[in-house]
């Protein structure tokens, strides 16, 4: 064991036993997140708009924080955008996250310092429970790469402004800077494929142990290195053990994953968002991600059967329970307030809090009353993929309200990397897969309202191309997976 590998694990070891203060206390801890909030932000325009320094426990709170997505908060984060001072929170942001998606255009979504600061602790913090609990110290003796967003920021009104991937890229903690790749220079390149390319030259003969990015697009850089050298990536990088990734959910790349490494290796997932750092798996062992109740962000949770009627049932941490799935709500110390990110969840534990990402609220199929989530399809999927030994690149799920033949129905758009030897027979293990999950579908089926779901396939790099042409290929960019409509749909089949 080197000298760096011996302090790694015992500082690995003092951050996970420091950090199991706030997981066994996670109820308090959220307490004080609410009362910290509350203390900093009470004289700001929100905080006098909402009667901060008047409330004294959640049932204030609750009265007086509406929930509100970023279209409902936006008069005050236009405020913020236009230079004044103490509107969501004291000051000015010292960042504001760009990205996309809107009714409006572009969101900006405010960086504090104090915030700022969870960001780069989290992700530290999955490491470290990774070293401490593998033992595997090696992959802080070579270099680590991040496939990451542009670093180079613009300014709205003296405030720095970019992707989230790119902020934190100049938060690179002291002691990883000379293991981290690729160089500024690479990494600040506009074009996706170009950086791509670039990244390949400058990395297929480093000592590359840790790699970290959102699937798609590390298995872009993946196949793109294959291509130049001619070997898989366990031979151009033979101590790569390590695998950090979030965005999407990875089960269905894991295949493919494989057989570009050459190799099974460890991954470890985050649930990082421009808004807060939210969870991070802490165990190889244990199902779930750690949710960050200490990290500058107080949870609130709403039934997501219930989400868009009248009476939402609105809770906090303490009352959550296993297997119910929630819109999940933050309030953060940027001033973000009652926010609606889209994300749904689920918890597989209490003790400690841990969570599954299941979905987004507002994808979902439902054309015909069957509420067909993410979670769903993602398990109908992997449950075929395993079964009949197919491998895929990306997919999306729309409805076909009215096919020129026969019922209606859900058509998958499914780009295989390797598809299956029976591609009926893999139709219908994901539909007899789904009509398991969700009732309703099945109810639907059944009913002979749907026909079973009808695979098309979409040719190679089709979901690139598609996300080419709407100005969104890499970085933290992906596809969703679910729509109630063919907007997305109908330009894949397009390409």
């Amino acid at each position: 064991m080197t000298l760096k590998s011996f302090f790694g694990y015992y500082f690995a070891k003092y951050i996970v036993k420091k950090n199991n203060t706030w997981i066994n206390a996670a109820v308090s801890t959220q307490n004080k997140q609410r009362k910290f909030i509350l203390d900093n932000a009470k004289n700001t325009k929100f905080g006098k708009d909402h009667g901060f320094s008047k409330i004294l426990n959640y049932t204030d709170w609750k009265k007086s924080v509406p929930i509100r997505d970023y279209e409902g908060l936006k008069p005050y984060i236009d405020l913020v955008v236009n230079g004044e001072n103490d509107i969501l929170w004291p000051g000015k942001p010292i960042y504001f996250c760009k990205t996309s998606g809107t009714t409006s255009g572009s969101k900006y979504i405010p960086i504090s310092k104090q915030s700022m600061k969870h960001h780069i602790i989290a992700a530290r913090d999955a490491i470290l429970a990774y070293i401490y609990e593998t033992k595997n110290t090696s992959i802080i003796n070579g270099k680590m790469i991040f496939i990451q967003g542009s670093p180079v920021l613009s300014t709205i009104s003296g405030i720095l402004t970019g992707r989230l991937s790119g902020i934190v890229a100049h938060h690179t903690p002291w002691y990883l800077k000379r293991n981290q790749l690729p160089t500024l220079k690479t990494n600040s390149i506009n074009s996706w494929e170009e950086k791509i390319d670039a990244i390949c030259n400058e990395t297929k003969k480093a000592d590359l142990r840790l790699i970290s990015g959102i699937p798609p697009w590390v298995q872009m850089y993946f196949e793109k290195l294959i291509e130049k050298t001619g070997k898989n990536i366990a031979s151009v990088f033979p101590k790569f053990s390590l695998f950090i990734h979030g965005g999407v959910n990875f089960k269905p790349y894991k295949k493919t994953f494989e057989k570009l490494i050459g190799k099974s290796v460890d991954s470890v997932e985050l649930y990082p968002a421009s808004e807060g750092f939210i969870a991070y798996q802490n165990s190889l062992k244990e199902k779930g991600l750690l949710l960050c109740v200490n990290h500058g962000i107080f949870y609130e949770f709403i039934v997501a059967d219930s989400f868009y009627e009248n009476k939402q049932k609105r809770i906090s941490l303490e009352d959550v329970e296993i297997g119910v799935n929630y819109v999940i709500i933050l309030n953060t110390t940027a001033g973000l307030y009652g926010y609606n990110i889209g994300d749904t969840i689920k918890f597989v534990s209490l003790d400690p809090y841990k969570i599954i990402v299941t979905g987004r609220i507002k994808h979902f199929t439902s054309a015909f009353g069957e509420h067909v989530i993410g979670e769903e399809v993602d398990f109908a999927i992997n449950k075929a993929i395993n079964k009949l030994s197919a491998e895929i690149v990306e997919f999306h799920v729309a409805p076909m309200v009215n096919p020129t033949n026969g019922l209606p129905y859900h058509e998958w758009l499914i780009e295989f990397e390797s598809p299956p030897k029976d591609l009926l027979l893999f139709e219908k293990t994901i539909d007899d897969y789904l009509q398991e999950k969700n009732s309703y579908y099945k109810d639907l089926i059944k009913g002979k309202v749907l026909r079973s779901l009808k695979i098309t396939l979409i040719n190679k790099n089709g979901f690139r191309k598609y996300m080419q042409s709407v100005g969104k290929l890499g970085g933290q960019n992906k596809v969703p997976r679910l729509s109630n409509n063919r907007k997305i749909a109908d330009k894949l089949l397009c390409i």
